[in-house]
């Protein structure tokens, strides 16, 4: 007796039909289509076992089927794109989803480097300086006026120049005299401390900190001897050339406060009248 061989699931005697194994038990078309077949994601009928099974995702399509959603154009062993569960070619991916170019107005096609900047995107090749025309790249740039500028050429063409060291200012900066200085060039004419956040003055021009200008050109009290500076309210007394702290204008004897009181000189010293009285 001829052994069987029937389809696995409907039990129809195989012999002579085409079939279809599937670990290791064999189908007939009819049932392995039934039970196993995908279903193409397009039409919604089943892939046949003649059908070649295109799939991407778990998702499976007809061959006839796989094709971009909106220009219907075929994606067999094509490039594609899927958003939001379509699929679609690269030219209409790019002309929907990608950005363009803010110098040429193009597309930036997918895989394709791109340059960002503040919402704006560039061809690698068209973010250029605005100047020199050459390729910025992930160098330093400086915007300005809606323009890109590499750092040496905004430079040359906006930057102030430092009034002591002829060098651009490019970050901060000291105003002093309608001119322009970096901090660290704007320093004591006499010690060469920076003075940028701090008080000073000037003499001729040129800057001092306190303690210089004090020790160079500020009169000295005749009782203390220390510099009278007369910054920033300071109040002295002024007598024949001679000048005195408000709280040095005392009287030498009884040390009394002479500031707004008639007084007497003897010598080099100032005496209230009661103590001047007997000279």
């Amino acid at each position: 007796m001829t052994e069987r061989f029937d389809c696995h699931h409907c039990e129809g005697s195989l012999f002579g039909k085409k079939y279809i194994l599937r670990e290791e038990s064999p189908y007939c078309v009819a049932c392995f289509e039934a039970l196993y077949a995908s279903t193409c994601e397009e039409c919604g009928k089943p892939i046949g076992c003649d059908c070649k099974d295109l799939s991407y995702k778990d998702r499976h399509w007809h061959e006839a089927c796989f094709h971009c959603s909106r220009c219907k154009s075929s994606l067999v062993d094509k490039p594609f794109a899927a958003k939001e569960d379509q699929l679609l070619c690269t030219d209409c991916y790019s002309h929907e989803y990608s950005s363009k170019c803010q110098e040429c107005g193009k597309t930036i096609m997918p895989g394709t480097r791109k340059m960002e900047y503040k919402g704006s995107s560039w061809h690698e090749t068209c973010f250029i300086c605005h100047r020199c025309q050459q390729p910025i790249g992930t160098k330093s740039f400086i915007p300005k006026d809606g323009q890109n500028f590499c750092v040496p050429c905004y430079e040359k063409q906006y930057a102030l120049q430092c009034v002591q060291c002829k060098k651009p200012i490019t970050t901060g900066g000291v105003t002093y005299r309608e001119q322009p200085w970096h901090r660290e060039c704007f320093v004591c004419t006499a010690c060469k401390k920076p003075l940028s956040g701090q008080r000073f003055t000037s003499r001729d021009e040129f800057a001092y900190c306190l303690n210089c200008f004090c020790d160079l050109y500020a009169k000295k009290c005749a009782g203390c001897t220390n510099p009278i500076s007369g910054l920033g309210g300071t109040k002295y007394i002024s007598f024949e050339e001679r000048q005195w702290h408000n709280d040095c204008f005392n009287c030498k004897k009884c040390s009394l406060s002479l500031v707004g009181r008639g007084f007497l000189t003897e010598r080099d010293d100032i005496l209230c009248p009661d103590c001047g009285k007997d000279i």
